[in-house]
């Protein structure tokens, strides 16, 4: 089995750069998207281009997916012309988030038609995609894993939980959900802080310096906030999403989240007022609405924001 070869689907914020990085490190690497535009930067990099999932699969050993929802794995793993009708493909690396009851579900059906899936979301943003800092979380046989392992290592630092397929799912949904947790208490802070005259900039020296500190604060708010670019690179629908199946595994297993089920709450108000497409970001202006102020750092005013 190759892994010279490599098939990749979902050229997305996350997906592109990931597959750039196998191009960079010498990989041959065939991909596919709906999206014209991902396919011809890939193509641009040296990447071969499919006209579907099969025939990705018919011309690899492995396969990568990157896509944002269930429905569109599933059809892209196992549909009328998915991976599994390419005849070739053995392994499929789903870099997906899609929760374990599915992740164990999808693994199940691959299997019977003759493919090991391992399930590996990633966590870090697209900056860390491009650097190939992620942290990617897998679950799966232990011999699969092993094997594309130094597939992985191009994309980051990698976590091995097990092999029931669907426990790196858990473990992505747990990591999410804190992590949106603190960043909306970080919006809700700042805000309050700005209302009643504190220097946004002041506030996150003394933050990041302090017991306030979270991922939110040290790269969120400079990065995207403050200067008002908001684009650190996921969709408010997609964040919304991750919380969303977080809380279903929480109900099913009967644990009560009074915290996970506020920020689910706060997302989906979000997406539901118009910032399904919109950077997760600018979660804060929904709060700068309610309070009215602006959270504005000095790159802000110098961009005129």
């Amino acid at each position: 089995m190759s892994y010279d070869h490599v098939g990749f689907i979902g050229l997305g914020k996350m997906g592109g750069p990931m597959a750039a990085r196998l191009l960079d490190h010498g990989k041959s690497v065939i991909v596919y998207d709906i999206d014209a535009r991902s396919l011809d930067a890939a193509a641009r990099k040296g990447a071969k281009v499919a006209k579907s999932p099969a025939a990705v699969a018919a011309g690899t050993d492995v396969i990568c997916l990157c896509l944002p929802g269930l429905e569109i794995v599933r059809e892209t793993a196992v549909g009328a012309n998915g991976v599994c009708q390419g005849g070739r493909a053995k392994t499929l690396v789903d870099f997906s988030t899609t929760g374990p009851q599915f992740a164990a579900e999808l693994g199940d059906d691959l299997g019977k038609r003759g493919i090991t899936m391992l399930d590996c979301p990633i966590s870090g943003g697209v900056k860390r995609a491009e650097q190939g800092k992620l942290t990617l979380v897998v679950s799966g046989a232990a011999a699969a894993f092993e094997r594309v392992r130094p597939l992985l290592d191009i994309f980051g630092k990698t976590y091995y939980i097990g092999a029931a397929t669907g426990q790196a799912q858990m473990m992505k949904l747990v990591n999410n959900l804190l992590s949106q947790i603190s960043t909306a208490a970080t919006y809700e802070a700042f805000v309050l802080g700005a209302k009643a005259g504190l220097d946004p900039d002041v506030m996150l020296d003394v933050i990041n310096d302090s017991t306030g500190v979270n991922n939110c604060t040290l790269y969120k708010m400079p990065q995207s906030v403050l200067p008002r670019t908001f684009d650190y690179g996921v969709n408010m629908e997609i964040t919304y999403k991750d919380i969303t199946l977080c809380m279903k595994e929480a109900d099913r297993l009967g644990v009560t989240m009074f915290l996970g089920n506020m920020a689910r709450q706060l997302w989906g108000y979000g997406v539901n007022h118009g910032g399904a497409k919109r950077d997760s970001s600018t979660l804060i202006t929904c709060f700068e609405e309610w309070a009215g102020v602006k959270v504005i750092g000095k790159a802000g005013r110098e961009r005129g924001a």
